[in-house]
């Protein structure tokens, strides 16, 4: 099994680590301390060795910070997490409390901290994040120290060891474009902002730039390093010696220098007086503050490597397809499993996600899942970002909804699915409600737009039907994928805060509105999809994308209430359904049983 089950976080951890962790701050001087989720990567999964939030809470959440003082901890989180924190931090240790990204520095502003020295970690916060809450700690009366060492790290015992996972190439046959081919590309762009140099730290684009994959980070075939990218095409690597390999070394041939990631101080420092490009999203305050400290006069600007990255070519989009023609062998066969082969008070949750990874497995392609399944019967359904353990584990009884979010990494792409099934016979009100969520997915699937048209603009399209009832989600609607990449990839984003980057052809993002009753159940449809090419329409002279679906898998019949579909939408989920069972028949013919039942999933409303 690619996914444990064993239970992470909870109360104990925090009762055990947070006096170590007090010790630790109490002999160096400092009255507190900052602590983000994020790591040195700013990675969503990270290594074990990184999750320091976890490790001093007992918080395992994707999000979130916490401020340690001497006789307070708070813990902030966002909604995804309001139930899930409850269960995993000791609340008579922690106060708990509600925050939006960047941070919670308007909450840490309004408190009482006159005289108080408070440490933070500047390797793990970005200078803008960094400033923010420089600024809230002065006006809540505090001085912020940059700590050269995290006194997280000095707390804990028996911390584990950074990965070292080899480097491998990724073919060009995959990639579509040879990595020389984008170093030039990056380069041309730096010398048209009068950059000498670039400084990539988030492992995707170093990834995507190098043509180079890893296993550094579980769930995401990601390799840990830096590097400087020259505007005459040249690279200067950084990375653990342990993982290059003379099969690297050829691959990235002699335009590319190869250093020790201990080395990157120095690297930095050769850029004194030159003009250089680093991201405030992604490099670090320390990135920042070693090219003052030399002299480099920096270039704020977003990573070069990102928006080409999501922009995704034609190799890139036809493995995508590949990659979910494969991976719906898989879902159908778990969807009829569902459907026709469970015990209803004997499969658990975990049954389930063994179940489903046994099936992508035997695809014989499958390199990782993509992120840890979501599992998620009744109420656990209800926790957006669940993930089950042998503590939760629930039994799939009649009559409630399972929720099952899942996805695979395959060379061709990367998956990632989610459908709400229900167990037994649904009630009038889970059909309405499923029927809700179907009308924002089918209106995020079929809508046009012009150039410049953001990801914000369109999410109140994919809420308007839950609106209209007075409901809503507490997640975004739509995030970026990779190509062999991430899961959750930028820059693109379909949610309502604000998101800056317009939609462009080539980009993939998910549709995935849904709606969550604490205590009862979840729901959330989830395809992913990718922007088209500008056509005019007939009579119209804007051209205008549209979205194509990748994602390919029936809808729950016995959830649907066509009553409330208008004759377009079930136009449309018919035309789908088609699509479904047009391209996965063929690849069925051995498995005739799921084949029959395809067939009646796919029949047209």
């Amino acid at each position: 099994m690619r996914q444990t089950f064993d239970v992470r976080g909870g109360p104990e951890i925090g009762r055990t680590h947070l006096p170590l962790l007090r010790d630790t701050l109490n002999k160096k001087g400092v009255d507190g301390f900052y602590l983000p989720h994020e790591d040195e990567y700013q990675n969503e999964y990270q290594p074990e060795a990184n999750q320091r939030l976890a490790w001093a809470t007992g918080f395992t959440g994707s999000a979130g910070a916490a401020l340690i003082l001497a006789d307070r901890a708070i813990v902030y989180v966002d909604g995804r997490y309001s139930i899930q924190i409850l269960e995993q931090v000791d609340q008579d240790l922690f106060e708990i409390a509600a925050f939006a990204p960047p941070g919670p520095f308007d909450l840490i502003a309004d408190m009482d901290l006159a005289g108080k020295v408070i440490g933070y970690d500047p390797r793990v916060m970005s200078p803008h994040t960094a400033k923010a809450l420089r600024g809230a700690l002065a006006q809540a009366g505090a001085v912020a120290k940059a700590m050269s060492k995290n006194p997280i790290d000095q707390s804990w015992k028996g911390r584990p060891r950074q990965p070292m996972t080899e480097l491998v190439p990724q073919s060009t046959d995959f990639a579509g474009t040879s990595s020389a081919d984008k170093r030039d590309e990056i380069a041309i762009a730096l010398c048209k902002r009068g950059a000498d140099a670039a400084v990539i730290t988030a492992p995707p684009s170093l990834a995507w730039l190098l043509n180079i994959r890893a296993q550094d980070v579980k769930c995401s075939p990601l390799p840990l390093g830096r590097a400087i990218l020259h505007s005459d095409g040249r690279v200067d690597l950084f990375v653990a010696p342990k993982k290059v390999t003379d099969a690297i070394r050829e691959h990235l041939g002699n335009q590319v220098s190869i250093h020790d990631i201990a080395d990157l101080n120095k690297g930095l420092s050769s850029l004194a007086g030159k003009t250089v490009m680093a991201d405030p999203a992604t490099a670090s305050e320390w990135v920042f503050s070693t090219l003052k400290r030399n002299k480099a006069v920096i270039l704020e600007a977003a990573d070069p490597c990102a928006l080409p990255k999501a922009k995704k070519n034609s190799a890139e989009i036809e493995g995508a397809k590949r990659a979910h023609e494969r991976d719906a062998i898989a879902i159908a066969r778990f969807l009829h499993w569902l459907d026709e082969g469970i015990e209803h008070g004997k499969t658990t949750e975990i049954d389930a996600v063994r179940k489903l990874e046994g099936l992508r497995e035997e695809t014989g392609a499958l390199k990782d899942i993509s992120f840890e399944t979501i599992s998620a019967f009744g109420p656990n359904g209800a926790m957006a970002h669940y993930r089950v353990n042998t503590a939760s584990n629930a039994t799939l009884e009649p009559d409630n909804l399972f929720l099952v979010d899942s996805g695979g990494q395959y060379f061709e792409g990367t998956t990632d699915i989610t459908r709400t099934v229900c167990i037994g016979t649904p009630t009038a009100e889970m059909k309405k409600h499923y029927t809700l969520v179907l009308k924002g997915h089918i209106a995020m699937s079929t809508i046009r737009f012009p150039a410049g048209t953001t990801g914000t603009h369109l999410d109140t399209l994919a809420r308007q039907p839950l609106w209209q009832a007075g409901l809503d989600y507490d997640h975004g609607t739509g995030h970026g994928v990779g190509a062999y990449l991430g899961v959750h990839e930028g820059p693109q984003r379909i949610a309502k805060g604000w998101n800056a980057t317009p939609l462009a052809p080539g980009m993939i993002v998910s549709n995935e509105p849904g709606y969550y009753i604490a205590g009862k159940y979840g729901i959330r449809i989830e395809n992913l999809q990718y922007v088209t090419d500008p056509v005019e329409m007939p009579g119209g002279y804007v051209p205008v994308m549209g979205f194509e679906a990748l994602t390919l898998a029936p809808y729950a019949r016995n959830l649907v209430d066509t009553d409330l579909l208008t004759k377009e939408e079930i136009e449309w989920v018919n035309s789908y359904l088609e699509q479904v069972s047009s391209t996965l028949l063929p690849d069925l013919a051995k498995y005739t049983e799921t084949a029959e039942w395809l067939k009646a999933a796919c029949a047209p409303f």
